[in-house]
């Protein structure tokens, strides 16, 4: 069986960092938290769990700090996790058998990270990230913020899911001054910085800004097809967010040369035609994405309501405009099956059955 190294680093989470450390103290043969400077119980809170607790000035760089921790670990593979991720009941058996199981030859464990949410629980949004690590393969981490690991080695999928649980919304601005920090330096943005630093851009609502990086960072043409697909899509609500129709569908399109449609894609292309009117246009967008196979394994952003959920309430939206009535209830009871505790779709029934008296 392995051992686990648990690496994490923190700062000002005493309202969270007990859930985490509860959810993992069994699964990690050692823990090992490295402070950027708490001013609350964090410390205090921690030293219930370990006694490897480590200070590390703040330098407006996430992978030194992170570097920092993995170079304390000492068992055969390293986890990372931050302070307000959890590990579910389901998920903490699946990780044990994982740990009794893992073939030695493996060397980096992807789990899904779980980040968004509906108002009943079900998973919105989520990504692989690469979790589990062995660690004589001294892997680093790079970027000072939207920090990531270059992988080599066995990579394998797990089932296993991490869970984040936010409580508080992210310091505001803190990433995008980390980048406009290293672009005052002099700094060079590697083709993924301009892509998170153009997110971080769109996020602060400086759409024209972030609609150049955007496009630098496409115009490297050295992007992970995932980020560049990511990168079209959120330029096409930059578009729409300064009224430019035109380039929000050109860059829709342009997604297309990147790989096959996304359903995200193909409902923002319905929604762009649904807006000008064009509502048999609108629903053959809306139909694709329902025809599209979501992807399982795919390392990239899937925003699950977009396979299923949200093209059926367009595809209901788009019939009941046009007075087809049998398709629009066809479409919204499809809606039900994929949420069936969905208030819009209950509300949607009452007035379908409203109409038909």
């Amino acid at each position: 069986m392995i051992t686990i190294s648990l690496c994490m680093i923190v700062k000002n989470e005493e309202d969270v960092i007990a859930r985490c450390l509860d959810s993992v103290k069994d699964i990690a043969d050692e823990i090992i938290i490295v402070d950027t400077g708490s001013k609350d119980n964090t410390k205090e809170i921690i030293k219930k769990y370990t006694d490897n607790v480590f200070d590390f000035e703040w330098i407006d760089d996430f992978s030194a700090a992170r570097n920092y921790s993995f170079s304390k670990a000492t068992k055969d593979f390293i986890l990372w996790l931050d302070a307000d991720d959890v590990i579910l009941e389901e998920d903490r058996k699946k990780f044990k058998q994982l740990k009794r199981d893992l073939d030695p030859n493996v060397d980096v464990v992807m789990m899904k990270y779980n980040v968004g949410f509906d108002e009943d629980g079900n998973v919105t949004l989520s990504y692989f990230r690469e979790r589990l690590l062995k660690r004589i393969n001294n892997y680093q981490w790079m970027e000072p913020v939207h920090e990531y690991l270059e992988l080599r080695g066995n990579i394998i999928n797990s089932d296993i899911c991490i869970t984040h649980k936010k409580e508080r919304p992210a310091i505001q601005g803190r990433n995008l001054a980390i980048y406009k920090k290293a672009i005052m330096e002099g700094r060079t943005l590697t083709p993924r910085g301009l892509y998170y630093y153009a997110r971080e851009l769109f996020y602060n609502e400086k759409y024209d800004d972030a609609i150049e990086y955007f496009n630098k960072f496409l115009d490297t043409r050295r992007g992970w097809v995932e980020d560049n697909i990511a990168a079209c899509y959120t330029l096409s609500i930059c578009y729409e967010n300064i009224n430019d129709k035109r380039n929000m569908l050109k860059i829709l399109l342009k997604s297309f040369e990147y790989d096959i449609p996304r359903a995200e894609t193909c409902c923002r292309l319905g929604d762009y035609h649904f807006s000008n009117e064009d509502y048999r246009k609108a629903i053959f967008w809306y139909k694709l994405a329902l025809e599209l196979e979501e992807p399982i394994n795919s390392w990239g952003f899937i925003q699950h309501d977009y396979w299923g959920y949200i093209p059926c309430m367009k595809l209901c939206l788009c019939y009941n405009i046009l007075g087809n009535i049998e398709e629009a209830i066809k479409y919204n009871d499809k809606a039900g099956e994929y949420k069936p505790n969905d208030s819009s779709v209950a509300h949607n029934k009452i007035y379908f059955k409203s109409i038909s008296k």
